[in-house]
C-alpha cells in the first residue's frame, strides 16, 4: 500500500506502472529507441496512486525509513530518456547558397547589379575616330560661343553701372548723330539734283567748288571759322596730365561732331600729334602749358554731354587730381591757321 503523501509503502515496487497500450513503431520521421524489456510484476495488494502513471517519480523523504529505490534494470530506460530517443533527430540547417563577402561584395558567381552593368557598359570607353572628330568640333564650338559670349558681356559692361540720366543722354546724341548724317545725305541728294537738272552746269560747279574749298579749308585748317560751341578748360596744377588724356579729349570732340578744334593757340587737325614734354605737353612740336584751353566749334548740346559721360574725359581726369570747367557759347571764334601744305605724291583727278 502507498502512504497517503502518495510515496510507495514497504515492499511496494517504486517503478511506475507500465502503460498497458501496446507499443506502436517509429514512424517515418522517428528513430527506433531500444527494445524494452518485460515489464515487472505488480503484486496483488499494490494500489497504483494516480500521480504515478504520468508523472515525476517521487523521491522519499530523509525521514522515510521505507527501503531506497533500486536502480531500474539495464534493460529498461528511464521514461524521460525514453522520450528523448523516440523523438526525431534534429538535422543542422542547410548552409545559404550564396555568401555575402566582407564589405557587402556580392561572389564572383552571382549576377551582377544594375549599377555593375552600367558601369561596365561606360568604362572603358569605346570611342570611334568619328565620335572623336565630332566631339572636338563640338568643343571648338562651344568654346567660340563662349568667347563670343564674354567679348559681347564686355562691351556692354561699361555702360551697366551707368544712371538712368546719363543714358538717356547718350541716347540723345546718338539720335541727334544720326540726324545729322541724315541732313548730310539730304544735302548731297539735293547736289546731285541741281547739278543733274540745272542748264549751266559749269556755273555751278564753280560754285560748289568755292563752296567745298572753304569747307576743306577750315577742316585743313587753312581758313579760320566761327560758329556755335564749348570752351572746355583744364587745370593741372600737379602735372598729373599726360599728352594721352589730351587725345583722348580731342578724338572724344570729334566723335560728338566738332568741326573746328584749337588748343592753347594751336589749329588741331587731322595730323595733329601730342607728346609729353617733362610736366607739360606739346602740340605739333609747340609747347603749351596749364591750364589747357580748348575752343570747339560744334552743337553745345552734343559736345558738352558726350565729355561728361560716365567713364568719359571729365570723370579720368577728375581721377587725377585736375579741374576741368566746359562751357557753352552760342559764337566760338578758331582764328589759328595751318600752312598748307603741298602733298608730295598726291594729284587731282578731276579735268
Amino acid at each position: 500500500m502507498s502512504n497517503e503523501d502518495g510515496t510507495p509503502g514497504p515492499g511496494q515496487d517504486p517503478r511506475p506502472e507500465q502503460d498497458p497500450r501496446p507499443e506502436q513503431g517509429p514512424g517515418p520521421e522517428q528513430s527506433p529507441g531500444p527494445e524494452r524489456g518485460p515489464a515487472p510484476e505488480v503484486g496483488p495488494g499494490h494500489r497504483h496512486h494516480p500521480g504515478h502513471a504520468k508523472g515525476p517519480r517521487h523521491q522519499p523523504s530523509p525521514g522515510d525509513e521505507g527501503p531506497r529505490h533500486e536502480r531500474a534494470p539495464e534493460g529498461e530506460a528511464d521514461p524521460e530518456h525514453r522520450l528523448r530517443r523516440e523523438l526525431p533527430r534534429e538535422v543542422p540547417a542547410a548552409a545559404p547558397a550564396t555568401a555575402q563577402a566582407p564589405g557587402g561584395a556580392e561572389d564572383s558567381g552571382a549576377a551582377p547589379t544594375g549599377r555593375q552593368r552600367l558601369v561596365q557598359g561606360l568604362w572603358p570607353p569605346r570611342v570611334s575616330r568619328a565620335q572623336l572628330i565630332v566631339a572636338l568640333l563640338l568643343f571648338g564650338l562651344g568654346f567660340g560661343l563662349a568667347v563670343q559670349v564674354a567679348s559681347n558681356s564686355d562691351g556692354g559692361s561699361a555702360l551697366r553701372g551707368a544712371r538712368q540720366e546719363d543714358l538717356v543722354r547718350i541716347l540723345d546724341e546718338l539720335d541727334n548723330r544720326t540726324q545729322r548724317l541724315q541732313d548730310e545725305k539730304q544735302g548731297l541728294v539735293d547736289q546731285r539734283a541741281e547739278l543733274e537738272n540745272s542748264s549751266n552746269r559749269a556755273a555751278e560747279a564753280r560754285k560748289q567748288t568755292a563752296e567745298k574749298e572753304k569747307q576743306l579749308g577750315i577742316l585743313a585748317g587753312t581758313v579760320a571759322a566761327q560758329g556755335p560751341g564749348i570752351t572746355m578748360t583744364i587745370g593741372d596744377t600737379k602735372g598729373t596730365v599726360q599728352a594721352d588724356m589730351l587725345l583722348d579729349s580731342i578724338q572724344e570732340l570729334r566723335a560728338a561732331g566738332a568741326e573746328a578744334i584749337e588748343v592753347n593757340g594751336v589749329r588741331v587737325v587731322a595730323g595733329t600729334y601730342l607728346s609729353d614734354s617733362g610736366k607739360s605737353v606739346s602740340v605739333d612740336g609747340n609747347k603749351i602749358t596749364q591750364p589747357y584751353r580748348f575752343k570747339v566749334i560744334g552743337k553745345p548740346q552734343d559736345l558738352e554731354p558726350a565729355l561728361n559721360i560716365p567713364g568719359g574725359v571729365v570723370q579720368t581726369l577728375e581721377k587725377e587730381q585736375a579741374t576741368v570747367t566746359v562751357e557753352r557759347s552760342t559764337k566760338i571764334v578758331v582764328d589759328a591757321l595751318r600752312a598748307a601744305k603741298q602733298p608730295d605724291y598726291a594729284r587731282s583727278s578731276s579735268q
